[in-house]
């Protein structure tokens, strides 16, 4: 990764701390990588170099964990993502149930304050609702 990109990242995620900083409280990571919660959910975001040109910001979101391991969590969440939301849900079996998480990796270059925090504010409300109906 050549300086410039790596600025060029560095950029993209002083657009997202104030966009985010609108609605939650930011924690910046000794890596970077920005990590808030919305409500009950812990999500990070990080600044990554897919190729020269192309920086893309990943959020990653925590919905749920230890959800339990009989329960029909893949199914539920497979009827989920048909309804078509912002990112990708995964599910990982662990010893203790299930981890449910939500990926949703974007360029992000060019995107004003307002837009980016619409756009992370979509994302994040969707793995709170989801949360809510994991939970409920």
């Amino acid at each position: 990764m050549s300086a410039e990109s790596g600025s060029a990242t560095a950029q993209l995620l002083d657009v997202a701390k104030e966009a985010l900083e609108r609605f939650h409280e930011v924690r910046v990571d000794d890596d970077g990588a920005l990590s808030f919660r919305h409500g009950e959910v812990p999500c990070a975001l990080q600044g990554v170099e897919l190729s020269e040109g192309l920086e893309v910001l990943s959020l990653t979101c925590v919905v749920a964990w230890d959800l339990p391991a009989d329960s029909d969590i893949p199914l539920r969440l497979a009827e989920r993502a048909g309804q078509g939301l912002f990112g990708t849900l995964g599910a990982i079996r662990t010893d203790r149930g299930w981890d449910v998480t939500l990926r949703y990796v974007f360029p992000a270059a060019g995107l004003g304050v307002e837009a980016m925090g619409t756009l992370l504010m979509l994302v994040v409300s969707n793995a709170s609702t989801l949360r809510t109906e994991l939970l409920g």
